[in-house]
């Protein structure tokens, strides 16, 4: 018996989603990594065909959809092998800030462009000289009459370029404790004092636009605060199991999409006289991948069901993405192997997999900060 039971319309969707990414995804890659990143009107067309931010309720413009539908579409996206193309992080890591926190105000004024696709969005926590830990982070938000003046630095930013609108998480320097201290901001492009950076080289995800953004004197109104004074650090808490088990997702996706090229591959490639495919050192390499895999599928699948049920999972969605991560980068690196000199070469599409697989184990808390919140609910 399947862990996840999918509807009809699960598989229609999924068979709509696969067809879209098929004629306006995988034709453009070799172009978008050329270029840096995806052009917005990719996103337009996402948000045409109903492709973005589906769990928003009816009443702002969305579908109202179950989980599910972001399960298909992350798991359809990664079949890809494109890494530009964010849609996940904008549906379903940076827009539920603003479904669950947002005023009523707010919501009306951004979830239908979220969602049609004018809108794209980013979550920028990330410092300079701060990571994980969000205690630390020194870009301010000083209060002045009705206005928030905001002044610091984000990097690694998801998005950063293309991004309409910023979830930014900043501190006020007036409260000394730091996890009282965070709150978070709606900030738009073309606010003054907000400026975006130049693309960051990375070894991989070419063609997503990461990017470094700037915040000197930005004034911005104190009704564009998400929730309540002080409680951005508990809705970044809660909003992370989500992100991670996305981040879960990806790591399964990605890993599956590398073993069907290797064993296609194998198959094909010849040595010796015959296939790669029929050398017992081949099998076995195959075999202990699906292996590891099909535990990674299952351990997802089940975090799936349990966070749709309301489920707290945070201890196993931080051993789900730890582990999964890891699991892909040993599959990744494998699969080069199995292709042998050619894996090496850009003309092979399991060379891209490989260095995009790498950074998994590093966004949204490394592997390290994944073990020590494990280890931290179990007593350790």
């Amino acid at each position: 018996m399947e862990i996840i039971q999918y509807t009809e319309e699960h598989r229609i969707f999924r068979a709509a989603a696969r067809k879209f990414f098929e004629k306006e995804v995988i034709p453009n890659m070799d172009a978008w990594e050329e270029a840096g990143r995806v052009p917005k009107s990719v996103w337009r067309k996402m948000g045409d065909q109903g492709f973005l931010c589906m769990d928003v309720p009816e009443a702002y413009g969305g579908l109202g959809a179950d989980f599910l539908y972001s399960v298909i579409l992350t798991e359809e996206l990664g079949r890809t092998g494109n890494t530009g193309l964010a849609a996940p992080l904008h549906s379903d890591i940076v827009v539920p800030y603003i479904t669950s926190f947002a005023s009523e105000e707010l919501k009306k004024k951004y979830l239908p462009r979220c969602i049609s696709g004018e809108l794209i969005t980013a979550l920028a926590m990330t410092e300079p000289n701060t990571g994980s830990d969000l205690a630390a982070i020194r870009t301010t938000a000083v209060e002045d009459g009705n206005h928030v003046v905001l002044n610091g630095q984000k990097t690694f930013i998801s998005n950063g370029l293309n991004c309409g609108l910023v979830i930014l998480a900043a501190k006020d320097p007036s409260i000394e404790n730091p996890y009282q201290a965070i709150d978070l901001y709606l900030l738009e492009e073309g606010t003054p004092g907000f400026e975006k950076g130049k693309r960051i080289k990375k070894v991989g995800w070419h063609s997503q636009d990461t990017a470094e953004l700037f915040f000197g004197d930005c004034r911005i109104p104190q009704k564009n605060r998400l929730g309540q004074k002080g409680g951005g650090f508990m809705m970044l808490m809660e909003k992370l199991q989500q992100e991670r088990l996305i981040c879960s997702i990806i790591a399964v996706a990605a890993a599956e999409r590398m073993l069907e090229m290797t064993i296609e591959y194998c198959r094909e490639r010849t040595a010796f006289g015959r296939p790669l495919s029929k050398f017992q050192n081949t099998q076995f390499k195959i075999v202990e991948m699906s292996t590891e895999i099909r535990l990674g599928r299952t351990f997802v699948d089940k975090l799936i069901v349990d966070h749709m049920e309301g489920v707290n999972v945070v201890v196993n969605v931080s051993m789900g993405k730890y582990w999964t991560s890891e699991m892909a980068m040993r599959v990744a690196d494998t699969c080069v192997q199995l292709h042998g000199g050619y894996g090496y070469c850009e003309e092979y599409p399991i060379a891209r997999a490989w260095r995009d697989t790498r950074v998994l184990s590093i966004f949204a808390g490394t592997s390290e900060i994944m073990k020590g919140i494990a280890a931290k609910f179990m007593g350790l």
